[in-house]
């Protein structure tokens, strides 16, 4: 009998398995959270433990059949796995089982294609769902023939597998050109900002922490904020003025989480485009979390594979109302720079030493600098145009250029620490004024 893979599936049974040791509470919490975001009802769980997952099922023989006894039992339409699974490792449990079955990344997928609503969000879930399903193509054409050798039995030119394969490849390319248009124009409004000398601070942190309710704290933006996991996936930029008179950007971007799928993170790389560009990032941190160090650990991965480790951080413990004995505060570091602080979203209570450190972090005076660069510091040079105030480039003798620009002291010296070389290259600065 030839499975027929469900048109939806709302009752779903939960499969997590501890692997080579004992999983926290909190990852257990989660995944049952990620699945009611999915819009699924949960109606059995199977947990286990082994060393290493099995090649064929992922739980082995014995869990295998006792998932196929709740699937039966329970008339459940779903199995959830907490877990990556291999394509072949699907389609097994899926002809075991028949019923269709999620893994970790597959779910997340779903909940991202749930809640986009730009057309630039739309684009970038449905380029990760075909990305990730292109590596399982084959469970949704078991019923086709693959080309078959010999006389008498060999196949067509193409199978409707390849074909489809080729159908995807073409709107897989589509989507990533209308992305790399979208890109363009976000660009150019970064380099349109650079000229207006706006910083951009932007909102960091794992789903749920309150980077929406805070967002709509400190700009009165309204966007939508819920207690729940991926509540907002669409960045929204807002103008804040701060009490030194300085003007920022604050941009409300997606939350991560952990194991968060390579699909997602290429698809929404342009998004998170907006993150690497800022000046400062406030990573938001839900301080009433049980498991806030894993979390915190979590959005550093995810920091670094898109590159935005370099940029500085000034961690935001919320929800600290939820807590015994916290007061809003702001702590330091040995240089005297703002390194924490402490506030409620909800309540609003702390926002103001936020806005201080803030003020802190990207004010100081904006410097004029005059620079040669060699033929060499092309990408040093492309970066000036994105992040600075360009007022002339003038090629050199030597192939190079000399530059005049402009831009915050904060800004200049961090990227001194950065391009060494570029101390020794300077011919002058000045205030801008």
């Amino acid at each position: 009998m030839v499975f027929e893979r469900p048109s939806a599936g709302e009752h779903a049974i939960l499969v997590h398995l501890d692997i080579g040791g004992v999983a926290e509470q909190d990852e257990r919490d989660e995944v049952r959270l990620l699945s009611q975001a999915a819009g699924a009802e949960l109606v059995g769980e199977l947990r286990g433990t082994r060393s290493v997952p099995d090649p064929r099922f992922f739980i082995g023989t014995g869990k295998a059949d006792e998932l196929k006894a709740l699937v039966e039992a329970t008339q459940a339409e779903l199995v959830i796995f907490n877990h990556p699974l291999s394509p072949a490792q699907e389609r097994n449990l899926e002809r075991l089982l028949q019923c269709r079955v999620v893994d970790r990344a597959g779910l997340i997928l779903d909940i991202f294609a749930q809640r986009a609503r730009s057309f630039e969000g739309k684009l970038q879930v449905e380029l990760a769902q075909l990305r990730h399903l292109s590596t399982r193509l084959v469970r949704g054409w078991t019923h086709l023939e693959r080309q078959k050798g010999g006389i008498g039995l060999r196949g067509p030119g193409e199978t409707q597998l390849e074909t489809d394969r080729r159908l995807l490849g073409k709107r897989v390319a589509m989507l990533e050109r209308r992305l790399e248009r979208i890109e363009r124009q976000r660009a150019q409004g970064r380099k349109a900002r650079a000229r207006a000398e706006l910083s951009l601070v932007s909102l960091v942190g794992y789903t749920n922490a309150g980077k929406s309710t805070l967002f709509n704290c400190l700009t009165a933006a309204g966007v939508f904020q819920a207690d729940q996991l991926f509540a907002t996936l669409d960045p929204t930029l807002r103008r804040l003025d701060l009490a030194s008179g300085d003007r920022v950007l604050v941009a409300d971007t997606v939350g991560f989480v952990s194991d968060l799928p390579h699909e997602l993170v290429a698809a929404f790389r342009a998004t998170l485009e907006e993150t690497r560009s800022a000046s400062l990032l406030l990573h938001v941190i839900d301080a009433a979390a049980v498991n806030r160090d894993r979390l915190i650990a979590d959005v550093e991965t995810v920091l670094a594979e898109i590159g935005s480790l370099e940029i500085p951080r000034l961690e935001v413990l919320n929800k600290i109302d939820l807590m015994d004995g916290e007061s809003p505060r702001l702590e330091r570091g040995e240089d005297g720079q703002p390194i924490r602080v402490w506030l409620s979203a909800q309540t609003g209570a702390g926002t103001e030493l936020l806005l201080q450190a803030v003020s802190e972090l990207t004010g100081g005076e904006r410097v004029r600098h005059r620079v040669r660069l060699t033929p060499e510091d092309g990408r040093l040079r492309a970066w000036l145009y994105d992040h600075a105030q360009v007022f002339s480039d003038q090629p050199t003798e030597s192939g190079g250029w000399a530059m005049d620009f402009a831009m915050g002291r904060v800004d200049f010296d961090r990227l001194l620490a950065r391009e060494s070389r570029l101390g020794s290259r300077l011919m002058d600065e000045a205030p801008v004024t």
